[in-house]
């Protein structure tokens, strides 16, 4: 499994018979000129993880890429007038060798009076090869018999020991940051720090746009 990451929560994952975008948001960049794709998947509404202005452009340029989204997101994108397919928690779908298996179900707090949406994590698999785990925004779900876990690092929602917790509940054998858009150097250092030092996971360097194989 090859993984490229285009910035905050975008990540292109590749198989043999595979090619899967997650989360093509406003705070990445470079997704909007990737070609070949079988799939787009998003966890969930929120421009950061879905840009719906530049997203209609990736899929009329492919033609046999299929766009699944969380419930409400994919009702949002219809209404808008992109073609979705509702990924419901606990549901899967297969996209050449590659299974993609919806978890959850909700967005994490951010405040009480802010309304919460759905949010579907996103567990990876392909025979012989790791499962990944993309959690979307929410730390609710740990499942077992992950390898490799994109870890949202920093968010409005998010707390450092909750993050911590998630790192230790998930217990992955390794990992890289994910959702890390509005932190400055010195944030990224610690919050990794902490999910090292404290969750016990190593988050390994990724570089933007350049592909790494899990």
């Amino acid at each position: 499994m090859r993984i490229t990451r285009y910035g905050h929560s975008c990540l292109l994952v590749e198989t043999a018979r595979a090619r899967v975008l997650l989360d093509p948001g406003v705070f990445s960049r470079g997704w909007e000129e990737l070609a070949g794709l079988d799939a787009v998947v998003v966890t969930h509404q929120h421009p950061d993880h879905v840009d719906a202005e530049k997203l209609p452009r990736l899929l009329g340029a492919d033609d046999r890429a299929v766009l699944h989204a969380e419930p409400e997101t994919a009702a949002s994108l219809r209404g808008s007038g992109i073609e979705a397919s509702a990924l419901h928690a606990g549901s899967s779908i297969t996209v050449g060798d590659l299974t993609v298996e919806a978890v959850g179900g909700e967005h994490a707090l951010i405040h009480a009076d802010v309304p919460q949406v759905g949010n579907v994590g996103l567990l990876l698999r392909a025979e012989g090869e790791p499962t990944l785990f993309h959690p979307g925004d929410s730390y609710a779900v740990a499942p077992q018999g992950v390898d490799v876990l994109a870890l949202p690092l920093s968010a409005p929602w998010a707390a450092s020991k909750e993050m911590i917790d998630f790192v230790r509940a998930v217990r992955a054998g390794s990992g890289f940051a994910i959702h890390d858009a509005l932190l400055s150097d010195i944030g990224l250092g610690l919050y990794a720090g902490q999910a090292e030092n404290l969750g016990g996971l190593e988050l390994r360097p990724v570089e933007h746009g350049v592909p790494f194989d899990l």
